[in-house]
């Protein structure tokens, strides 16, 4: 049975909000962890990235806030800049409805603008811990009268090294507070921190709904360094020949960022997240099914519900946090019956998500360079792909683009024009579609 945000005592003005959002139901973490923090519990919720926590915590959090005290109230931790980048996009959606003013704390930004506007009076934070730990030293933080803090991913956080900062700055908060821990797994590290810092806290643990199968579905990692990431996936792209092909990425930022950078390189590509309008999402989505663009670069959020026939292969640029997230982005592939190839591409900070993912999936995936695929899956791959051109899509292989010139290879000069050659033609045809 499902329950409305109504249902659970949240306000009409939020309400309205999340509706102009498409967001009308709450998913089964929201409905379970919104009536007990509105409680007033210390909570530890159990739930994977996708499964709508973030709302889980902000939505209660914006209800018990009170907007007429200039006081920091609630503070959010998270281990990465791009988590706390993400949070605060969904904040500064719905605080304004409430008058609650949301400030960013991470790496990378001008501490000086930072500081004006912390001056502002600001009632909830989104922060790294190293940079509040910055903002504490300076006193230009003060959390004293902090009344409700989460902690989000604590297991990347502690894997990560962040407890020595996170226990700095819980020093520096109210013995007495409302506590909430959200992590996608529960180590012995996680359940050792949460019984130092909660008292008495209630417990959501949030299972996978659905599993799709793999064993259509040609799995590999790709080994890589951040700053080699976009020269392996090219490589990889070129030496793979997909006929469509999702580009999975962490942040709306990150896909737009590297999208740019793909049609540059002369890709036929565009990008796929929530900055769009619902026009531009429309036909961005009809240039790919019609596979006028070869390449989607898309976020979890904005591909959410998406079922596109044709898609050979996904491609992880940014690993997925959990084992959910990556099977529900691989199985974008590999339907019907047809074979389909999913990469990921992992740094050597990935590890720990790589462990959680394979530990999901009950296997070990092969791992390699770019450009190293065994000779089996050269093979698999183009037969799979090959079986896709010919019937899945209604095209021929020469329709679908595919051969010595199409597919993601620079096109010859003369002839007719390939549907994804890598000549002018194929980056203007890019750069239209992204509407740069």
């Amino acid at each position: 049975m499902s329950t409305t945000f109504n249902q659970l005592g949240i306000r009409a003005e939020l309400v309205k909000q999340l509706q102009a959002a498409g967001i009308t139901e709450a998913t089964p973490v929201q409905a379970e962890s919104i009536p007990l923090i509105a409680a007033g519990h210390d909570l530890i919720a159990e739930a994977q990235t996708g499964t709508g926590k973030t709302l889980a915590f902000v939505l209660p959090m914006l209800e018990k806030i009170n907007p007429d005290s200039p006081h920091v109230q609630g503070l959010v931790m998270t281990p990465t800049r791009e988590l706390a980048i993400q949070i605060t996009d969904e904040l500064e959606k719905l605080a304004p409805v409430v008058k609650v003013n949301v400030l960013a704390v991470y790496g990378g930004q001008d501490v000086e603008r930072q500081l004006r506007k912390l001056e502002g009076g600001v009632h909830l934070i989104v922060a790294t811990p190293g940079r509040l730990l910055d903002h504490l030293r300076r006193e230009s933080v003060q959390l004293h009268k902090v009344s409700m803090l989460v902690l989000d991913e604590a297991d990347q956080m502690l894997h990560m090294g962040f407890r020595d900062e996170v226990e700095s700055i819980l020093t520096q908060t109210p013995y007495r507070k409302q506590t909430m821990l959200f992590s996608a797994t529960m180590p012995v590290q996680v359940r050792d921190l949460a019984q130092q810092i909660m008292r008495q806290p209630r417990e959501v643990r949030v299972r996978p709904v659905k599993q799709v199968t793999l064993k259509e579905i040609e799995q590999r990692v790709v080994q890589t360094t951040d700053r080699g990431k976009q020269d392996a996936l090219c490589k990889t792209i070129d030496e793979m020949n997909p006929y469509l092909a999702m580009i999975f990425c962490r942040t709306k930022r990150r896909a737009s960022t590297l999208n740019q950078e793909l049609q540059e390189r002369g890709y036929a590509s565009d990008e796929l997240h929530g900055d769009l309008s619902q026009a531009k999402r429309e036909q961005v989505m009809k240039r790919f099914r019609d596979a006028k663009i070869q390449l989607l670069v898309a976020t979890d959020i904005a591909a959410r519900g998406l079922d596109i026939e044709g898609v050979t292969h996904v491609f992880n640029y940014d690993i997925p946090h959990d084992g959910e997230s990556y099977i529900h982005r691989i199985g974008r592939t590999g339907r019907a019956g047809q074979t389909g190839v999913a990469v990921t591409f992992a740094s050597p900070r990935d590890q720990f998500y790589l462990e959680i993912i394979e530990k999901a999936i009950k296997m070990t995936l092969p791992k390699g360079k770019a450009g190293s695929a065994p000779a089996e899956s050269q093979s698999a791959r183009s037969e799979g792909a090959g079986k896709r051109g010919e019937g899945g899509r209604g095209r021929g292989a020469s329709g679908a683009g595919r051969g010595a010139a199409g597919g993601g290879r620079r096109s010859e000069a003369g002839g007719e024009e390939p549907r994804f050659g890598r000549g002018e033609s194929a980056r203007g045809r890019g750069a239209s579609g992204a509407g740069r």
